[in-house]
């Protein structure tokens, strides 16, 4: 029986044919998007310049925005090693014992929060760090609406930019998703059933998604973004293979909630990654609903398949309190289960400690990333929402306290803290 698991040699030549068949039309629909934008060399070459730190800030200067003193003041803090180092951090939590502990850094923790909607929010977080010798995640999610980004005082640029002086990388969320519109069966809690077959992208919004991207890519070198889609998870392979150098972490709304479920997706993965073995999925947020045993086993299997060094496990350790997860959810003890065997795991914090949470008068809540900043400011709920996430920060170094006091390591924004 095993050996009839075996994929027929002829089996993969038909699918190959099928990917280069010039009657492909999904093919040639994809690279009609692609088209637009050039090849793929010079797509590459667009994003390369576009993503470079000083063509972003002197865009940044060009417009005249405050940003640019902010960013600034963050190269001039961390060029005087403001920010706690680790071996520093260490001894904070373990005193003079964390000169005789032995921590496991081939098995370091990716310490990631969600969501940074505002680029001012990084830069009070900074601050705060600075001031109670913190420590600054190593990658921060964003779903805020990409056009409104754009156009607020350049806050896409600033991001960009903060990303590379603090060494942090970071995903980007696109606005062509099941949640623009596009997808008739979302809307209100009157439709909840529409959300039981997944957030959607229906028709041809995937290619829209495509299209989207690369205006990222090569107008901002955002080269990492969200996906929520089967579909649009194969045009990123796809377009990965065809020479663009996109990367993608496949969402938590994508339900992946099982060993067989992560087996379909990274074996896609392998079968369409490029000659040095690479591949553009990076991060694989699970479900909430997983425990221990599925992310051991999906370690297995991404090691199996040689994926272990390219994709990231990431795992939830907290949740907005309001509207995602029954509460209360808080999911340390199993990432300090699993931390010391299974390598490459990001603790991923979109949620403050519990008993932070139960004390503010605004809760964080995952429909706020969906709102307009102009009606956030109207309900002056602006303070409210830097202090959620603030709080996010606090759960991160809670999560960070706990790695250290049982001799694990962890990845913080590597420029920011020397070792």
């Amino acid at each position: 029986m095993r050996e009839n698991l075996k994929i027929d040699s002829s089996v993969l030549e038909e699918v190959n044919d099928l990917l280069v068949d010039i009657d492909n039309d999904l093919v040639y629909d994809l690279k009609r998007v692609v088209g637009k934008y050039g090849t793929s060399e010079q797509i590459n070459a667009k994003a390369r310049q576009a993503r470079k730190l000083d063509n972003l800030l002197e865009r940044l200067k060009n417009l005249g925005t405050t940003y640019y003193e902010d960013l600034q003041w963050l190269k001039a803090e961390r060029d005087k090693g403001s920010f706690v180092s680790i071996s520093d951090y260490r001894r904070q939590i373990m005193g003079e014992a964390a000169d005789r502990t032995y921590f496991q850094e081939d098995k370091a923790v990716t310490l990631e929060i969600s969501a940074l909607q505002y680029f001012p929010w990084l830069i009070r977080e900074a601050e705060q760090a600075i001031d109670n010798q913190e420590i600054m995640p190593g990658r921060y999610i964003r779903v805020r609406k990409m056009k409104e980004q754009e156009e607020d005082d350049g806050d896409i640029l600033a991001v960009a930019a903060a990303m590379q002086i603090i060494g942090a990388s970071y995903v980007e969320t696109l606005d062509t998703r099941g949640t623009d519109g596009s997808n008739v069966h979302l809307g209100g809690p009157e439709t909840i059933t529409g959300y039981f077959g997944g957030v959607g992208m229906p028709n041809d919004h995937a290619l829209k998604w495509v299209d989207e991207l690369l205006y990222y890519y090569t107008n901002y070198g955002i080269n990492q973004v969200l996906n929520v889609n089967p579909g649009t998870v194969l045009l990123g392979y796809l377009l990965y293979k065809m020479g663009i150098d996109i990367t993608f972490k496949i969402s938590v709304f994508m339900g992946n909630d099982n060993p067989y479920a992560v087996y379909w997706t990274l074996l896609l993965a392998k079968l369409l990654s490029r000659e040095d073995g690479s591949t553009p999925l990076v991060g694989f947020n699970l479900s909430n609903s997983v425990d221990a045993d599925t992310l051991r086993k999906t370690s297995k299997i991404r090691k199996q398949l040689g994926l272990e060094n390219n994709v990231r496990i990431e795992h939830h350790i907290t949740e907005t309190r309001k509207s995602i997860v029954r509460q209360p959810y808080n999911r340390r003890d199993d990432l300090l289960e699993v931390a010391p065997e299974v390598p490459n795991i990001a603790a991923k914090h979109e949620g403050g400690e519990i008993e932070v949470e139960d004390q503010r008068e605004h809760p964080s809540d995952i429909l706020d990333y969906f709102r307009d900043k102009e009606e956030i400011l109207e309900k002056g709920e602006m303070e409210q929402l830097e202090q959620n996430y603030l709080d996010k920060h606090l759960a991160v170094n809670k999560t960070a306290e706990a790695l250290t006091e049982k001799g694990l390591s962890f990845i913080a924004a590597r420029r920011l803290h020397r070792r």
